[in-house]
């Protein structure tokens, strides 16, 4: 063939190499927001070693993609590549590919952060593809088309810009599938490879006198080939171990979950336990009650039928006391066996006011004995779905705290009022004494476990009780202040 010296070299494209190369830019895609959520998931240590490896398998799938790109592309004069240079382009790729990973697997990513990554990751590729372009090594001089190169530098930004914002959006692995993460890869090896024809496409070779081929390679159809074996290889190997950690840590954070709601079982029941050793006093004289008051109505019934006349009517009230006396008895007696029972949340709609009188009566000896009055502000019809007997436990707990707080004799009124009204979230649960109140700097960690002021105490009722709250949706804060403790929750309200 003969080249004109003054007319540009006719080049051609290997159209199978072209598509081994997208393949490779779409492999480093899905490995780099495969990564990006293995980066976010993580913290420390082990955060820092994912974020290297995911930079080194991301940085040299990029680099390889272009350097296959330019393979791809053939002249009609032998083409070498100075090694130097080519390595100084995966120092780039690899830098491009640390601010990609560290900007998309941040907690936030404002516009500002979104742009300045692009700007910094787009540069990277844009000069990791000039930079291989400098490392030809043939018997031209390249000249470029500045509207093209701009255009080029413009599609990496872009690009970039586009790249961040899926990993960014994908990074959190609980709302990825495959197909979704697929589709991102496939787009951004797209966007990836246009940008880099498209610099190709700004490049033309005017023939000049022989290039000085010192440090210079040529790279064969087998060195060809084993570039891109050898990147798929470490891609599949980043994705792999990503997929093996990511099973092996959920299978750790859902053994964990277990272990910690086992914890917090044995924890509730120890809680209750200790509640009703509190309560053991209060409980007898529940119950002693409706059974002395069943003893004094038998024994009249007994004399009224030992006289000469009995009173039918008197015999009549007297028996209806006594079945109620011994149902409030049975009532009782089946609130503690439920407060001891171990067993799963039984959800069902519950009139929350019954729920409080409940709690109300198994203390009201205990604040009895204290001369405490409690009180209640009872909204009417106040229905919501949950368990009877841990809003019970949660009710028990706010008033017995209550108790222990006024428990001392003060010149203020000694009261505890409970009250339930609506509320925008659902039911307003409130309760509070008449003590000396919360210390503000203690407000923010009595709900902590084993933080108590009590001598006696483990510190962890009110941690069970916020947590058995949010279990049903709602949510327990304390107001400190001087004027006694307020403590309110609220429940989703049951239509």
């Amino acid at each position: 063939m003969t080249i004109s010296g003054n007319a540009a070299l006719p080049g051609f494209y290997d159209y199978g190499e072209v598509a081994r190369s997208v393949l490779i830019a779409i492999a480093a895609s899905y490995a780099a927001l495969d990564l990006t959520g293995r980066v976010t998931a993580t913290s420390g240590r082990v955060r820092l070693a994912w974020l290297s490896g995911g930079v080194m398998a991301m940085g040299i799938g990029i680099w390889a993609m272009h350097l296959k790109g330019m393979l791809a592309f053939h002249l009609p004069v032998p083409v070498a590549y100075h090694w130097p240079t080519v390595l100084a382009s995966l120092l780039l790729a690899i830098l491009a590919s640390a601010v990609a990973l560290y900007v998309a697997s941040r907690q936030k990513m404002g516009p500002a952060e979104a742009f300045t990554g692009s700007i910094f990751m787009g540069a990277g590729i844009a000069g990791l593809h000039y930079v291989h372009m400098a490392a030809m090594r043939l018997p031209a001089i390249t000249q470029y088309s500045p509207f093209l190169v701009v255009f080029s530098i413009l599609l990496a930004v872009l690009f970039s810009l586009i790249a961040l914002l899926m990993a960014f959006g994908l990074r959190e692995e609980t709302r990825w599938t495959v197909p979704r993460r697929l589709g991102s890869a496939s787009v951004m090896g797209a966007a990836v490879s246009a940008m880099h024809y498209t610099g190709m496409a700004a490049a033309s070779f005017i023939p000049s006198a022989p290039p000085d081929l010192s440090f210079a390679l040529n790279i064969s159809p087998l060195a060809n080939s084993g570039i891109a074996i050898v990147t798929l290889i470490v891609i599949v190997a980043a994705v792999t171990t990503s997929s093996v950690d990511r099973r092996a840590s959920t299978e750790v954070q859902r053994r964990a979950e277990e272990a910690l709601q086992e914890a917090q079982d044995k924890l509730a029941r120890v809680t209750r336990v200790q509640a009703m050793g509190e309560l053991a006093a209060s409980i007898a004289h529940e119950i002693n009650q409706p059974l002395t008051a069943v003893v004094t109505n038998g024994n009249f019934c007994l004399r009224q039928l030992d006289g000469a006349a009995p009173s039918f009517r008197e015999l009549r009230e007297a028996i209806a006391e006594i079945v109620n006396d011994g149902t409030r008895a049975s009532e009782v007696i089946s609130r503690i066996r439920a407060l001891f029972t171990r067993r799963a949340a039984d959800r069902v709609e519950l009139d929350i006011n019954e729920v409080i009188q409940q709690a109300g009566t198994l203390v009201r000896s205990e604040a009895g004995r204290s001369r405490i009055s409690l009180l209640t502000d009872l909204a009417a019809d106040r229905r919501v779905l949950g368990d009877r007997v841990q809003l019970q436990q949660v009710l028990i707990n706010l008033i017995m705290n209550a108790i222990e707080a006024i428990r001392k004799p003060t010149d203020r009124p000694r009261q505890i009022l409970i009250k339930s009204e609506s509320h925008s979230d659902g039911v307003l649960i409130q309760v509070q004494d008449s003590g000396p109140g919360i210390d503000p700097a203690q407000a923010d960690r009595i709900f902590e476990p084993f933080f108590t002021t009590k001598p006696e105490g483990i510190g962890m009722g009110l941690a069970i009780a916020r947590s058995i709250v949010e279990s049903h949706g709602g949510r327990l804060r304390v107001e400190a202040g001087s004027n006694g403790a307020l403590f309110e929750f609220t429940l989703p309200a049951q239509d």
